[in-house]
């Protein structure tokens, strides 16, 4: 069961920066068609132990509003479950290259996003789901040695599309408020493209 800190209520300003280096918890399902990948937690997110939990964050709204979740999530004063039910119910799971909370993805450290990328192929390899979403190209880039790359499906460098674990890979833009280039449009946009890849029903 997932347990809030702070007992299903919002975290106050003043108390976020006690959750530095906090941790969220995963949602996972055994054969989930899409695994989402965020780059770490923020503090709002490890006070409430919610995934994308800020205020501002576009995530959730995103999602539904692309048909891939049935009611908006209202994740800022912690998760419920039936909200987490519904991902898994839909075979949509989530997790972080790198589960360490930070005020902003930049203070982590190369070497924490590259081993978040080996642990998520792994978790790929497992899971073995249709697409892998990572949420944020800077860390993708980073965690993964591919300077160069940009948004959308990842290919290599012959032009061969990549995958992790039998999974699609695909960057998008991270969905947090701090992000003005990911209007809301932008990310239904490319959350349908993602949706539009699911091979399993």
């Amino acid at each position: 069961m997932r347990i809030s800190p702070l007992g299903n209520r919002r975290p106050l300003r003043s108390e976020l920066p006690q959750y530095v280096n906090g941790t969220v918890d995963d949602i996972l399902c055994p054969h989930p068609w899409l695994l989402i990948v965020g780059i770490n937690p923020g503090l709002w997110t490890a006070a409430v132990n919610a995934p994308f939990a800020a205020p501002s964050n576009r995530f959730w709204p995103s999602l539904y509003n692309a048909g891939l979740l049935p009611n908006l999530v209202d994740a800022t004063a912690g998760l419920k479950p039936e909200d987490e039910l519904a991902m898994q119910e839909r075979g949509i799971a989530l997790t972080n290259l790198v589960n360490r909370a930070t005020a902003k993805a930049a203070e982590l450290r190369r070497d924490e996003l590259e081993a978040g990328g080996r642990r998520l192929a792994h978790l790929a390899q497992e899971l073995q789901p249709d697409v892998v979403a990572i949420l944020g190209i800077t860390a993708y880039r980073e965690a993964f040695g591919k300077p160069k790359a940009q948004l959308g499906r990842q290919y290599d460098d012959g032009d061969r599309p990549v995958s992790l674990g039998d999974g699609e890979l695909w960057v998008l833009p991270q969905p947090s408020g701090l992000n003005a280039h990911a209007t809301m449009p932008v990310l239904v946009d490319w959350w349908q493209q993602v949706a539009a890849r699911r091979r399993r029903s």
